[in-house]
């Protein structure tokens, strides 16, 4: 297996193309599926939710989000969605490079709009509400574009640059935008000892890991690591590992017929009774269901992220 283009973590898979990176995607997860596990990607991304009530964690902070509210995400933020209610879940994510917005020239729009976002000097709140009035005007923009994505009608692309462009303009009076550029002094060591960790267990998924060997990453003892890394992910080590296994798994099982046991041994499983009972919990299914497709949400949920 290319473990690269199997990371759902840490993202190298391309949103869009070359000429237009910018992607759309919508989820429909059954109540009480796991909704988003902790990963980051070099991309920007706004998180729409349309159904149910999750708490979002972007790197250390954590909010409630509701129907109707939306989350921006910076290229390169750890981040990570769990739900707080036993119903069912929906919501659509726009996720675009920067680059997108860049000017053909170094101009006006370029100096005072385009390069403070990728600086992160000038961005969007974190947190979006319809309550503010003017963030409610950026929801509407938002559920706008993804309407346009959805029915790609020619010239949709210069549709969606446009409406960044004019929600970017609508930030730009003094109170709105937030300046999440790393200030001098700034501690952002929790984020990244994080990511360290999460490429090891991409790496290193398919042997046995202990916990030992992650906590002398950073390094800690394995007590005061077992508990950093469940304040971060909301998870044991053991179960992430596990969870991050389970969707390894789950994405050779929608490729072809190789027997369960095989595929259970390939992502770092040694007992298949075992692996079996971590996928039913995981998935909220077997991995002979997922791959029938008895589970109407179970091919959705390898899109995104």
């Amino acid at each position: 297996m290319d473990r690269t283009s199997q990371r759902l973590l840490k993202e190298d898979r391309e949103h869009g193309d070359v000429m237009f990176p910018l992607a759309a995607y919508w989820i429909d997860l059954p109540a009480g599926a796991h909704v988003l596990d902790t990963h980051w990607h070099e991309e920007a991304e706004f998180f729409l939710l349309l159904e149910g009530e999750i708490l979002f964690q972007v790197d250390s902070d954590y909010f409630t989000l509701r129907p109707g509210e939306a989350v921006f995400i910076e290229s390169g933020d750890i981040h990570a969605a769990h739900a707080l209610t036993e119903t069912p879940c929906r919501f659509c994510a726009l996720v675009f490079h920067p680059d997108l917005l860049a000017s053909a020239q170094y101009d006006t729009i370029q100096q005072s709009v385009i390069l403070p976002l990728q600086e992160k000097r000038q961005s969007f709140p974190r947190h979006l509400t319809p309550s503010v009035p003017w963030q409610a005007e950026l929801l509407l923009h938002l559920n706008r574009m993804m309407n346009a994505y959805a029915q790609q009608r020619p010239g949709f692309e210069a549709f969606m640059k446009g409406t960044l462009l004019i929600m970017l303009s609508q930030i730009a009076p003094p109170g709105r935008s937030v300046n999440h550029s790393p200030s001098e002094g700034a501690d952002n060591t929790k984020a990244d000892r994080l990511k360290k960790i999460i490429v090891y267990i991409q790496d290193n998924y398919q042997e046995p890991i202990r916990t030992r060997d992650l906590s002398g990453l950073i390094p800690m003892s394995e007590g005061q690591f077992c508990r950093f890394f469940k304040s971060m992910t909301r998870k044991t080590p053991v179960d992430y590992i596990n969870s991050y296994r389970v969707r390894q798994a789950a994405a050779l099982l929608k490729q072809g017929d190789r027997k369960i046991s095989d595929i259970a041994m390939d992502v770092g499983f040694d007992n298949v009774s075992y692996f079996i009972k971590v996928f039913r919990k995981v998935m909220n299914c077997s991995p002979s269901e997922f791959r029938k497709d008895a589970s109407p949400f179970a091919g959705q949920n390898q899109l995104y992220p």
